[in-house]
């Protein structure tokens, strides 16, 4: 089927087409497009990251397996991430505890509106240009990924789902099949507890003029 560098993945119902074709390009497109993000949600629910290394290997073969029934109700990507969601969640059972997420990206991302919650920092890593304002922001990095850690394995999902992968409300909803009142209160409590830790850090790193 050729090359989707550039152009994105196409519409549902030919990617579906083409998984179910077998079509190995498609696939790979696939793997290229929501692997990386796949891992990240997974790691929400296991200790380690062979452990999330896994889960998304086993939800790719059920993708294989089980993509003749797929039937439509939900984009392709909401089907994926729900399989992949119920697989970590098998595993996850399986583990004494879930860790801290330890894989968290170099560009501060989505969370970036957090640092706006005191002093009026709207930005975690834009606006540190110097060598020591990108030590400062790998440290708030660090800290972030600390924060998720802390957070019950049902608001770190929903806050991975919605500010790290960009997810809309609804989509959340479909993955994890939870109410659209349920994830509103799951997220506001994640942002809310990540917010005042990173406001304790401000206060703690603010230094004297």
């Amino acid at each position: 089927m050729g090359s989707f560098e550039g152009g994105g993945l196409p519409p549902d119902d030919v990617v579906v087409t083409a998984l179910r074709a077998g079509d190995e390009a498609m696939f790979a497109a696939l793997l290229d497009t929501w692997s990386r993000g796949m891992l990240r949600v997974a790691r929400s629910y296991v200790s380690t990251d062979h452990s999330a290394e896994e889960v998304v290997q086993d939800t790719w073969l059920a993708v294989v397996d089980g993509i003749d029934g797929f039937e439509g109700r939900a984009s392709i990507k909401t089907w994926v991430f729900r399989i992949l969601v119920n697989t970590a969640k098998k595993r996850g059972v399986r583990e004494s505890r879930t860790l801290p997420w330890s894989a968290f990206e170099q560009d501060g991302g989505p969370f970036r509106d957090f640092g706006a919650a005191r002093g009026g920092q709207a930005d975690l890593a834009a606006g540190w240009p110097t060598p020591e304002g990108e030590a400062l922001a790998a440290e708030v990095r660090a800290l972030i990924a600390e924060a998720l850690g802390r957070l019950p394995p049902r608001q770190r999902v929903v806050i991975t789902l919605r500010d790290v992968e960009g997810c809309t409300s609804d989509e959340v909803c479909e993955i994890l099949e939870i109410s659209a009142a349920n994830q509103r209160v799951l997220l506001h409590r994640a942002r809310t507890a990540v917010r005042g830790w990173l406001a304790d850090y401000y206060e703690s790193v603010k230094q004297p003029e």
